[in-house]
């Protein structure tokens, strides 16, 4: 069998793109479904789940992921061949409704094969969460920054071109089988391994116009998603925050960050609350010893912490619900090699005494902190249902920037 098309039929090569496609599609898109259904599962508060079904959802995202990017590869690699070869003729051109549909259908499934897992890829790459790619690359992709309304809308257009895929996979396959049981001719045959002495196609002529009805039914699949609100940016939604009261500090804090670390399946997870107040007195001793107090309150519903966010502020791990706000009331120390706040730091409503070095720069009235101390989450009864590592770490690591003004 030779290994390059001609115009009656498929050459090796292209019959060997067509069947490896067909293969790492039906098995991404089982993988997908089961692992959203349990995932939708881990996030209802209603449906109880175990460690298991969180490693379960977390392997078979993997693997969706995983396949999905060989798909783009393969896609890829299909579609510079094709550009290369001969395009064998349609064997019903005479039929020009039914070859314009056909036509369609394969600019639909050429798209649908590079949209879908380009799509998932850049939602994954916007995301912070769990569930890695299985290759050396990384995670990440160049100019997709950390994003979650990026993640969010693509997330959508996912959904979306994974529906038109699924569409025009049932038309491909619906003609291949009219073709093959109906009509009775070669069109099906040509396309399977071996060698068919396939007729010679009629003349025909192929024009823009399939492209373009393809591109039409884009633009309404678009359209449509967009008024339905599959766009909208559901990350930036009001959410229930617990109300913190202005305090008075000898320091008042102009900027900072207060974010966690956790290990997801081995994997780094970073996140952070954006509402929290400081109540800061320090005086700078000359010797080791007391150099003043903070008072921390932290909105607890504030947290942002990629794809498991909501699993973050559920009943079984900070209860935002129950419990919204962490509390770290502290004495600041100056020690022979820099500063230490030492206090207890009450979270779901249960103190545990902690140390949080620092290191402290002062300017004039300005002061900058970066200090990080790590957590056992066990401590704080977080994440009960999941007693190992075996997805998720005992260790969270609480880092703090920040830079304060002395106050007048």
């Amino acid at each position: 069998m030779p290994s390059t098309n001609t115009f009656s039929s498929y050459g090796s090569v292209t019959k060997t793109f067509h069947w490896l496609t067909a293969l790492l599609i039906f098995t991404a898109l089982p993988l997908g479904w089961f692992a959203n259904q349990l995932a939708h599962a881990i996030y209802d508060p209603n449906i109880a789940t175990t460690e298991a079904d969180i490693i379960w959802a977390a392997r078979l995202f993997t693997a969706h992921k995983t396949v999905g990017v060989t798909v783009f590869f393969v896609a890829l690699a299909r579609i510079l061949w094709a550009m290369t070869q001969t395009k064998p003729g349609l064997l019903n051109a005479d039929n020009k409704p039914e070859a314009f549909a056909a036509e369609t259908v394969h600019w639909m499934l050429y798209a649908s094969l590079v949209l879908v897992p380009l799509t998932g890829w850049i939602h994954h790459a916007a995301s912070e969460g769990f569930a890695p790619i299985l290759w050396p690359f990384g995670q990440n992709l160049p100019f997709v920054p950390k994003s979650p309304f990026l993640a969010e809308v693509t997330a959508g257009l996912h959904w979306l071109f994974i529906l038109v895929l699924a569409g025009s996979l049932l038309l491909h396959i619906a003609g291949a089988l009219k073709h093959h049981v109906i009509d009775k001719d070669s069109t099906l045959r040509r396309m399977l391994p071996g060698h068919f002495d396939a007729p010679h196609p009629p003349d025909q002529h192929h024009s823009a116009a399939p492209a373009l009805a393809a591109l039409a039914i884009w633009g309404a699949v678009l359209a449509v998603g967009w008024s339905s609100g599959v766009f909208s940016d559901h990350s930036a939604a009001a959410t229930d925050t617990a109300e913190l009261t202005e305090v008075q500090s000898d320091w008042q804090v102009q900027d900072g960050t207060l974010s966690i670390t956790i290990t997801q399946l081995g994997n780094p997870v970073t996140g952070g609350f954006a509402e929290w107040t400081a109540a800061i007195a320090f005086e700078d001793p000359s010797e080791p010893g007391v150099a003043g107090s903070v008072d921390v309150t932290i909105a607890i519903p504030s947290l942002t912490i990629g794809t498991v966010t909501g699993q973050a502020l559920g009943a079984d791990f900070f209860d935002s619900a129950q419990f919204p706000t962490a509390k770290f009331k502290a004495n600041i120390y100056k020690t022979n090699s820099g500063y230490e706040a030492r206090g207890p730091l009450t979270i779901r409503d249960k103190p545990m005494d902690v140390v949080l070095p620092f290191a402290l720069d002062i300017k004039g009235n300005t002061a900058t902190v970066s200090g990080q101390m790590e957590l056992n989450r066990m401590d704080y009864d977080v994440g009960t249902s999941q007693p190992t590592e075996e997805s998720l770490g005992f260790g969270v690591v609480v880092s703090v920037d920040l830079t304060a003004e002395r106050q007048e």
